[in-house]
């Protein structure tokens, strides 16, 4: 049994959320979402609550039944409030700054990384040390924190490289003489 699955997802004041069929549409200050559910799950609108349902008792339908009730959750959040990441720079010259339609890193190569910003995502550069990626789309939002990131993920004995904000990087101690 799913618990999160049990719970409905309530659509907030000033969002608008239309079942037709499968097909879930969600509009709402930020801009306009869609899904699809899959077969497995049954899904009901009622006063300005999104139930989902599994249509058998199958392992397939009872896996779908939290997730797909977990991603309409997050499209009615991702219009009403949005999703942010912040990633942190730690090095020497290690920098970021925004370039027109893209994002200048300096992390150590001989070569600037030029990463071009998704459409739908909106990043910014408070700092040279810090970039802030927002959208409405949680995927998204995290695909691209994870691309940048994988340029120069931290290592442990420095901590040095591209790291989300209040990640924890497990230190290790270096050779001894």
């Amino acid at each position: 049994m799913s618990r999160i699955g049990k719970k409905p997802v309530a659509v907030p004041k000033g969002v608008e959320a239309n079942l037709n069929g499968k097909d879930l549409v969600v509009k709402g200050s930020k801009g306009e979402l869609s899904m699809t559910f899959v077969d497995d799950v049954d899904v009901k609108l009622e006063d300005g609550k999104i139930t989902v349902l599994p249509v058998g008792e199958t392992k397939r339908a009872r896996s779908m039944w939290g997730m797909q009730r977990t991603l309409a959750d997050n499209l009615i959040e991702g219009v009403s409030n949005g999703f942010s990441k912040t990633l942190q720079l730690v090095g020497v010259g290690y920098r970021a700054s925004i370039q027109g339609n893209n994002v200048q890193l300096q992390l150590g190569y001989s070569h600037d990384v030029i990463y071009p910003i998704p459409e739908g995502i909106d990043i910014k550069c408070p700092d040279q040390t810090t970039i802030i990626i927002s959208g409405i789309n949680k995927q998204k939002v995290g695909q691209v924190a994870a691309e940048i990131r994988e340029w120069r993920k931290p290592e442990p004995y420095k901590g040095k490289g591209v790291k989300y904000a209040g990640e924890y990087i497990f230190r290790k101690e270096g050779k001894k003489k």
